[in-house]
């Protein structure tokens, strides 16, 4: 009787637990030599502050040549590759439904990146693909973006991304 019980219990409890996202930090999808080599950099001027003008022309592919190797890189986590997860950052709106909806995006590890130089380099930039689509009136505004992640290498004129993100769920950035 017991184990009639306890047998659908450890099943639900078992699905329940995998279904949940692992919250991945922008500094997990680094592999450890860019890791280390970013720990090891000097500070970057990220331009006139987030009140520089700025629109979504200018490319997150600007080179600089006083930037390291670093800067470039999309060398990835493998690992992370059709895990579940969720994370947190800025989107750098790409592609729109007829409601204005964006159902796609390029999600960046800080605010301006599309507007202030220089860029994040492609390991951590993550296009975002959101089928149900998002409405974006701040790209200052964070958001957490759920789903599966792959690694695959992605290029437009805009940016070249690492990852890329099949999102089931987009919210506004909440701290929790």
């Amino acid at each position: 009787m017991l184990r009639r019980l306890l047998l659908p219990a450890l099943f639900s409890l078992t699905f329940t637990v995998q279904a949940a996202p692992a919250t991945v930090d922008w500094l997990d999808l680094l592999p450890a030599e860019d890791y280390q080599a970013m720990l090891d950099m000097p500070e970057i001027d990220h331009g006139s502050g987030l009140d520089s003008e700025g629109d979504f022309t200018q490319s997150l592919r600007q080179q600089d040549d006083s930037l390291p190797e670093v800067m470039y890189s999309t060398r990835v986590v493998s690992a992370y590759d059709g895990q579940a997860i969720r994370i947190g950052g800025y989107p750098v709106p790409l592609e729109t439904d007829a409601d204005g909806r964006y159902l796609s995006f390029f999600l960046v590890p800080y605010a301006g990146a599309c507007i202030h130089v220089p860029p994040p380099p492609p390991n951590q930039i993550i296009l975002v693909d959101y089928p149900d689509g998002i409405a974006i009136d701040d790209i200052y505004q964070p958001f957490w973006v759920q789903g599966t992640l792959h690694v695959t290498h992605t290029s437009n004129d805009l940016a070249e991304a690492s990852y890329a993100l099949s999102a089931e769920r987009v919210w506004l950035y909440d701290g929790q």
